[in-house]
């Protein structure tokens, strides 16, 4: 077995070249299902697993989000499942948040202890928003309602947007999405994730957008971001040095993510979004409580 065993140059991470593609697949899978590519969870999995710890686990996270994210979208986008206006809307208000939330990440939180307190504290929201919307909203299921399983009647303005789906009128304040996606821009620049981990259930619970119609635009939206995160960490020089990701460790973690999220998008009519957020709010919880004791020991 120990000829499976593989270095990464970069990173320095020691492990069976199978590991990181099994892990991604397993975890956006599901994840993917609710709108998120699965990074916030492989974030503390680099950490602690594979004791992968400088800024560049963060650009590394970016890399598997751009690999990974597009089999999800083609897979919605295929299925009339994408809300272009909403999309637009969140890559809009996260781009300026991610280049500052680069500078913030790399100037003032260089120190894994601490930036794991940190990454502790966003995730600690995260659950707390996927249980308050279990507890808020009855599961929706498509075996459940009538109608046709995907998004029409299309109406946006500056102000608001509103669509079909399911023979449901969904309707939400478009300003509030955009000055929203502009403070989880900054988060997700930190945390190398895009920040859909954060909108999703924000917008999931708070606006009461289903979730088989956030998805699709908030790995778009992830998508994008990424790809502006990864030049950020890649070419910008702060303190001196740059962060480029573990472009092997990347790849493979995003492959892994590329299956499946293709199949979880693909799957996610099937499952209840009730299920779906106990999973999430599950591990996203022992994660958060494990890295946030981390810092007072």
């Amino acid at each position: 077995m120990e000829m499976l065993r593989v270095t990464f140059p970069i990173s320095g991470v020691h492990t069976y070249w199978f590991v990181p593609p099994f892990v991604a697949f397993v975890i956006s899978f599901f994840t993917s299902m609710g709108g998120v590519s699965g990074a916030f969870l492989l974030l503390p999995f680099q950490m602690s697993v594979l004791g992968f710890t400088t800024p560049s686990v963060s650009s590394t996270n970016f890399l598997y989000n751009l690999v990974g994210i597009p089999a999800g979208v083609y897979r919605y986008i295929k299925e009339g499942r994408m809300a272009w206006p909403l999309a637009a809307c969140m890559v809009f208000g996260t781009f300026p948040g991610v280049l500052l939330g680069y500078i913030i990440r790399v100037k003032y939180l260089p120190d894994p202890r601490e930036f794991k307190f940190f990454v502790g504290l966003v995730l600690l929201y995260i659950g707390y928003r996927l249980i308050r919307g279990i507890r808020k909203n009855p599961a929706r299921r498509p075996s459940n309602i009538t109608g046709e399983f995907r998004i029409t009647d299309v109406r946006f303005s500056l102000t608001r947007m509103s669509f079909r789906f399911m023979k449901e009128e969904v309707s939400f304040n478009f300003l509030a999405v955009f000055f929203l996606s502009l403070v989880v821009g900054v988060i997700g620049g930190i945390y190398g994730i895009g920040g859909g981990s954060i909108i999703a259930p924000i917008l999931v619970s708070i606006f009461d957008i289903p979730v088989y119609v956030v998805s699709g635009a908030v790995l778009l939206g992830t998508f994008m971001t990424s790809v502006s995160g990864l030049v950020f960490y890649s070419l910008i020089t702060l303190n001196g040095t740059t962060a480029p990701p573990d472009w092997a460790l990347g790849i493979l973690f995003g492959i892994g993510g590329l299956f499946g999220m293709y199949f979880g998008a693909r799957a996610q009519r099937y499952f209840n979004e009730r299920t779906i957020k106990l999973i999430l709010a599950f591990v996203i919880l022992l994660v958060s409580l494990r890295y946030i004791l981390q810092f007072f020991k």
